[in-house]
């Protein structure tokens, strides 16, 4: 399978306009369009049936301590753990590609319905325990929402965006899953897969 976007390229920088925060004068951050890219495929087995979209981002810090403090970074040996930023699955076999702000256009404060989606099921994503505790952001946060790494980290982020074709029409889940349950109903029809990667920073250093 071959994946692409005509919102970036391959290891290339995802646009402001596909991120969830952008620089901000005076700083650090404020929110940007988060609009999901573009993604489009080509090259499924005859076997496929339906598609999972997920984005993952590989890079977020595995310790909070330095995270967003304005005397000091992240440090760039600071074990890493994958953070989710969209995961979609049920995607009809019929669409081969996803328009750029059709899935996620703007930032929905307390996170998107689970049911918004206008194809296929949305899960959440990890913004959903990012901002649990803030009374303004809490909440459930389904579908696509977009790149904001820590402003002080040392190194910029890689978000994987990944295409599954499957050999099922539809997985067993409910708006709403987790990565964890997506992963599981996966198991054994997986048929192929293509991913491309986009890299975003915000600290003003790696600008």
């Amino acid at each position: 399978m071959e994946l692409f976007s005509t919102s970036f390229v391959d290891g290339g920088k995802v646009p402001t306009a596909c991120a969830l925060a952008i620089p901000a004068d005076p700083g650090p951050v404020e929110f940007s369009d988060n609009r999901n890219p573009h993604l489009g495929w080509s090259g499924a087995p005859d076997a496929a049936r339906s598609y999972v979209v997920t984005c993952i981002d590989h890079d977020c810090p595995s310790a909070p301590d330095d995270v967003n403090q304005p005397d000091r970074e992240v440090p760039s040996s600071l074990p890493r753990v994958d953070f989710t930023h969209w995961l979609l699955a049920n995607v009809p076999l019929d669409v081969t590609h996803i328009e750029e702000g059709s899935h996620s256009d703007g930032v929905t404060p307390r996170g998107k319905a689970a049911d918004a989606s206008p194809i296929g099921v949305h899960g959440l994503n990890d913004y959903t325990s990012w901002f649990a505790g803030d009374p303004d952001l809490e909440g459930d946060w389904n579908g696509y929402d977009g790149t904001a790494p820590p402003w002080n980290d040392s190194i910029p982020h890689h978000y994987e965006f990944t295409v599954f074709a499957l050999d099922v029409d539809v997985l067993d889940l409910e708006p709403g899953f987790t990565r964890d349950d997506l992963a599981a109903s996966m198991v054994g029809h997986v048929l192929s897969s293509a991913s491309i990667t986009g890299l975003y920073a915000l600290n003003p250093r790696l600008h």
